[in-house]
């Protein structure tokens, strides 16, 4: 009969090359994958208009001192007070005073604006809107349930258990913030 012929190239067992072509294949694979998911995780993210509500810009040039200006953010009253030398000073003697939810004023405005006070106008016991200038200490008033917060929206009394919260915002301008 005749010899037997041995075809095989000296690099057919070479488990370098085998792994190769087994990480290309994988990666290839885990490419097609993920460009297949893409379009279902990216629907997850929020639309366009939703978007839009994440953050509001308000112009406060009219808000004169000892005003305030209600704005609506995210479903939830703001409040942006224009206050007077006497509220803020009033806030500040009161830092040290005995507080459920103690906080300084300066924790609660930005430096350089101690005048402009910007909070979330929802009590923190069952979310009712608080009035201004009843109570107390000067501040806010929530008729539900009585729960009394002075200049700075700290509460003094009352059920509730905490401060009225301080959103994150910041001044674009003099005369404009934006809030969110």
């Amino acid at each position: 009969m005749g010899e037997s012929l041995n075809i095989s190239p000296d690099h057919a067992d070479d488990p370098s090359r085998r792994d190769f072509i087994h990480i290309a294949a994988i990666a290839a694979a885990g490419g097609g994958v993920v460009m297949t998911a893409w379009p279902f995780i990216d629907q997850m993210n929020p639309a366009e208009d939703t978007l839009a509500l994440a953050s509001i810009e308000f112009d406060f040039s009219k808000v004169v001192a000892g005003q305030q200006a209600v704005v609506k953010w995210r479903g939830k009253p703001v409040f942006v007070r224009h206050r007077t030398p006497a509220e803020i000073a009033k806030a500040q003697a009161d830092d040290q005073a005995d507080m459920k939810d103690p906080q300084p004023d300066s924790a609660r405005v930005k430096e350089g604006k101690s005048e402009w006070l910007v909070l979330i106008g929802v009590c923190t016991h069952l979310g009712c809107v608080p009035n201004f200038g009843a109570g107390e200490y000067g501040g806010w008033f929530c008729p539900c349930h009585g729960s009394v917060y002075d200049t700075s929206g700290r509460i003094r009394q009352g059920p509730a258990p905490l401060n009225l919260a301080v959103p994150d915002y910041e001044f674009l301008s003099d005369t404009k913030v934006k809030i969110g």
